[in-house]
C-alpha cells in the first residue's frame, strides 16, 4: 500500500483520492497542523508527526507499505524568511527523520513534493530541469536540501525517488468535494475568488510595473487534479523499475495576475475588488515551466490545462464551502 504523509492537506488529499480511484490501498499520516480531517475519506488516518519514528514504523508494518508520498511541508515563502528555523526543522530535519525510518523499514519508493522555488531567480522564459538551482528563500532552500539528500539514501539504502517540482498548484476537484483551504491563504486564485464572493477583503495586486504585457507577474498554474495524476504516474514509474528523477510540473503557459482576475470575474459573473500595492521582494516577473521531461518519462498529459477550468472548479468549491472546514 501507499503511505501519504500530509494526506489531509490540499494536494495530498487530491492524491489520496486519485490513489483510491486507481484501487490502491492507501493510508494517511498527518499531524493536522495544516490539513483537515474532513479531507480524508475512505482511507485510514493516523494523526501523528512524520518524525515520530515509532508510529511511522508501526504504520508501515501494519499496512504493508511499499511506497511513501511526502507532502508534509510548510509552504509560505514570507514566513520562511521570518522564521527560517521553523522551515529547516519541519521541511528538512523532520524529513530526514522520515527517511531514516523508511530506510530502516526497507521502503524502496519515495515521491517528494518539491517546488519551482528551488530555481530562484529565473534565467529563462521557460524553466526546465537544467535551469540553475539557486533558491533565494528558506522555503525553496529547504526543498532543495532534501533533493540533495535523496541520492545518498538511494546509494546507502536503495530508496529510489521522484521529486516533482510544482509551479502554481490551483483549482479543486471537479465534483467540488475537495478544494484549497489554507489558513492563512496566500495563493492568488482563492484570494481573488474570496474577494469576488465577499468572503475576504479586496485583493492586493503586488506590482504593476513588471516587464510583462500588462505589467503584472506571470505564473504557470497547474490544476491540482493534474498534479495528483502525475504522482500516480510517478509511482507506476518507480514500481516498474524507473531510475530516480526530478521533474517539473506545469502547463507551459503563463497567465498574468490581471488575466487571473479577469478569469475569476468571468466565471463568477462578479467583480473582484482590488487594491494596488508595490512589488514584493523576490517576485520574478515570469515563472513558466517546461514539463517535457514528465511528459516523456511518465506519459503525463494535463487534463485541465485551461485557466478557465482551473478557476471554475475552484469557484465551485468555494461556493459550496464558504468557510474553512475546521
Amino acid at each position: 500500500s501507499v503511505l501519504v504523509v500530509g494526506g489531509a492537506g490540499y494536494i495530498g488529499s487530491h492524491v489520496v483520492r486519485a490513489l483510491q480511484a486507481r484501487g490502491c490501498a492507501t493510508v494517511v499520516l498527518d499531524n493536522l497542523s495544516a490539513g483537515h480531517r474532513q479531507a480524508v475519506r475512505g482511507a485510514p488516518l493516523i494523526v501523528a508527526d512524520v518524525a515520530d519514528a515509532a508510529v511511522v514504523r508501526q504504520t508501515i508494518e501494519a499496512h504493508a507499505v511499499d511506497a511513501v508520498m511526502h507532502f508534509a511541508s510548510f509552504i509560505q515563502v514570507g514566513e520562511s524568511v521570518a522564521q527560517p528555523g521553523k522551515y529547516y526543522d519541519n521541511n528538512v530535519a523532520r524529513t530526514i527523520a522520515l527517511l531514516n525510518t523508511l530506510a530502516a523499514c526497507g521502503v524502496r519508493h519515495f515521491i517528494f513534493s518539491s517546488t519551482a522555488a528551488i530555481f530562484g531567480e529565473p534565467q529563462a522564459d521557460v524553466i526546465d530541469e537544467r535551469h540553475p538551482q539557486r533558491p533565494i528563500n528558506p522555503y525553496g532552500r529547504s526543498k532543495w536540501l532534501v533533493e540533495q539528500l535523496l541520492p545518498d539514501y538511494e546509494r546507502a539504502h536503495g530508496l529510489r525517488s521522484v521529486c516533482l517540482r510544482y509551479f502554481n498548484a490551483a483549482g479543486a476537484h471537479p465534483d467540488a468535494s475537495l478544494g484549497e483551504a489554507h489558513d492563512p491563504e496566500t495563493h492568488l486564485i482563492p484570494l481573488a475568488i474570496g474577494a469576488a464572493l465577499g468572503q475576504r477583503g479586496a485583493l492586493s495586486v503586488f506590482g504593476q510595473d513588471f516587464p510583462t504585457p500588462d505589467g503584472t507577474c506571470i505564473r504557470d498554474y497547474i490544476h491540482v487534479v493534474d498534479l495528483a495524476q502525475a504522482h500516480i504516474l510517478a509511482l507506476d514509474y518507480l514500481r516498474q523499475g524507473g531510475a530516480s528523477a526530478q521533474m517539473n510540473l506545469g502547463n507551459g503557459t503563463g497567465y498574468s495576475v490581471m488575466e487571473v482576475i479577469a478569469a475569476v470575474q468571468a466565471a463568477a459573473n462578479l467583480p473582484v475588488p482590488c487594491q494596488m500595492a508595490g512589488r514584493r521582494a523576490g517576485d520574478p516577473a515570469r515563472l513558466v515551466a517546461s514539463a517535457d521531461k514528465a511528459r516523456a518519462l511518465l506519459g503525463w498529459t494535463p487534463q485541465y490545462a485551461q485557466l478557465s477550468a482551473i478557476v471554475s472548479h475552484a469557484l465551485a468549491w468555494h461556493r459550496k464551502y464558504p468557510a474553512f472546514w475546521d
